[in-house]
C-alpha cells in the first residue's frame, strides 16, 4: 500500500522533548542511563586535578567523571509518544547549551542532591525565569541527610503547585515516576507536546 505523506505522519509517535537538570553530580546522568530504553548517549570526560581548582567535589569526592555537553536518552509510551531526554551539565562553564537544550522542552525535572541542595538553585531559578514546568526530584543518595518536602520547598522558595518527589535515580522505575510527574505537571499547566497542537 502507498501512503501519502500525511498518512505517515499520524502513524508517527508524538515527540516529547523533556530535560534532566540539576547540579554537578546530583545524578543526571545515571537517571537517563536509568530509563532509557536505548543505550544513552553520554558525553561525559574524567576529572582530572586540574578540575578540582574550579569544581566542587564535596560530597561527590568519588565522581570520576563530569557531562561537558549532554547526556540522551529515550523511552517510547504505548507506541503514541516517544520522550526525549536530555541532561544538562551541572557546572556553570558549560550552562551556556541550556538555552539550545530547553528550546521545545515539555518540561524539565530539576535533580537534587539533598547534601548540596544549594546546588540546584540555579537549575531553579533558571526554568522559573523562562516559565517552564519543572518538578524538583530529591535524588535520595545512601546516607543522605533526609529533609521533609515543606523544609525542600521553603528552602527552595517553591510555588505551591510545584511538585517535589522523593527518587532514586538508579533505579528505572522511580525515574518513570518522576517523569510521569513531570508529564502531568506540565499538561495542568495547559502545556501541550510538540506535534499535538491543533
Amino acid at each position: 500500500m502507498d501512503f501519502g505523506r500525511s498518512d505517515l505522519r499520524w502513524r508517527l509517535p508524538t515527540a516529547i522533548k523533556i530535560l534532566i537538570a540539576g547540579g554537578f553530580g546530583a545524578g543526571k546522568t545515571t537517571m537517563v542511563g536509568a530509563v532509557s530504553e536505548t543505550r544513552p548517549l553520554r558525553t561525559e570526560e574524567t576529572l582530572t586535578h586540574i578540575g578540582t581548582y574550579v569544581d566542587d567535589l564535596s560530597g561527590v569526592e568519588a565522581k570520576p567523571t563530569t557531562t561537558v555537553a549532554m547526556d540522551f536518552g529515550r523511552i517510547t509510551i504505548r507506541g503514541d509518544y516517544m520522550l526525549y531526554l536530555f541532561g544538562t551539565p551541572g557546572q556553570e562553564r558549560f550552562w551556556f547549551v541550556w538555552d539550545d537544550l530547553t528550546m521545545g522542552a515539555l518540561g524539565a525535572v530539576v535533580l537534587a542532591d539533598t547534601r548540596r541542595l544549594a546546588d540546584c538553585f540555579p537549575a531553579v531559578d533558571y526554568f522559573e525565569r523562562r516559565e517552564t514546568p519543572f518538578v524538583v526530584a530529591l535524588n535520595c543518595f545512601d546516607g543522605a541527610t533526609p529533609f521533609t518536602v515543606g523544609e525542600v520547598r521553603r528552602a527552595l522558595e517553591l510555588e505551591p503547585d510545584i511538585p517535589i518527589v522523593r527518587c532514586d535515580a538508579r533505579r528505572r522505575d522511580s525515574g518513570k515516576e518522576v517523569l510521569i510527574t513531570l508529564v502531568e505537571h506540565a499538561m495542568r499547566r495547559g502545556v501541550t507536546p510538540v506535534g499535538t497542537a491543533s
